[in-house]
């Protein structure tokens, strides 16, 4: 049986960028003749070093969502920059679709012009499947989704597109070491009402988008990394579905005609 290294789509870290806004632009002067209006009071900027106690809420609020969702479907359009030696940035774009059944099945359809990958588990078997190529790789595993993108990232580098979702809202997520945490105001992402909040982790700026309203759902994630002086970027967008028709299928897998079946390959054996 072959024995194949087994790669991720473009890796979506955990964090996005904050920076205190702007101060607003200063009126134009009154002309000569007539007295000046006394200035409006200006609104106090957010503190980009405090912790603001709503912010951790609001994201709690929504990891509580997520982990409440029994099956849903998500589409993931996904920006991310790549730096080279002399500092000019190229980017690379890359779309995923999730279904999910919690706690132990999900199917991910990932693809760009340089990586197909689809991951299958059906709760007993986690089976990676590269179209191109037609080689498919199997593993048991009997644990949830959050222990499945664990598993298979610290194992096999194995990286299952916004691995996130399946971990906020757990103790895998806590929000003790968030150094910055601040209320941006509000935007709207594809015509939804987002509340917009921005974090400030480490070596990691991150921004999130949450949908306001009785389900907060994140619908834009933007991470910053702030080790690499270019401050490369990825931005994340989030298309849900929570009320998908999943067939049986759904979470199978079959070999296809002419598949080969290849070896997992532990990153220590690389």
């Amino acid at each position: 049986m072959a024995r194949l290294p087994v790669l991720g789509l473009l890796a979506v870290a955990l964090a996005a960028c904050s920076s205190t806004p702007p101060s607003p632009a200063s009126a134009p002067a009154a002309p000569p003749q007539a007295s000046a209006p006394a200035p409006a009071p200006q609104a106090a900027q957010p503190d980009a070093n405090a912790v603001d106690p709503a912010v951790i809420r609001a994201l709690q609020d929504m990891g509580a969502t997520l982990q409440s969702l029994k099956q849903f479907e998500v589409g993931i359009s996904l920006t991310g920059e790549r730096v080279l030696q002399d500092g000019q940035k190229l980017q690379h774009t890359a779309i995923a679709d999730l279904d999910v059944v919690r706690p132990n099945k999900l199917r991910a359809q990932m693809r760009s012009a340089r990586l197909q990958r689809d991951l299958i588990y059906d709760g007993k078997t986690v089976t990676l499947y590269q179209p191109a190529q037609k080689f498919y790789s199997q593993a048991p595993f009997s644990d949830n989704l959050a222990a499945l993108v664990s598993r298979l990232n610290e194992r096999y580098g194995i990286e299952v597109p916004s691995a996130d979702l399946f971990v906020w809202g757990t103790p895998a997520a806590p929000v003790d070491n968030i150094e910055s945490a601040m209320n941006a105001g509000q935007d709207f992402i594809a015509g939804d009402l987002c509340d917009h909040y921005a974090f400030r982790q480490g070596q990691v700026d991150w921004q999130i988008w949450i949908s306001t309203g009785p389900r907060p759902l994140p619908r834009k994630l933007v991470i910053t990394n702030r080790a690499d002086d270019a401050r490369p970027q990825s931005i994340t967008y989030y298309k849900w579905n929570l009320n998908p028709k999943f067939g049986n299928a759904t979470f199978a897998f079959t070999p296809p005609s002419g598949a080969k079946q290849a070896d997992f390959v532990p990153l220590k054996s690389r």
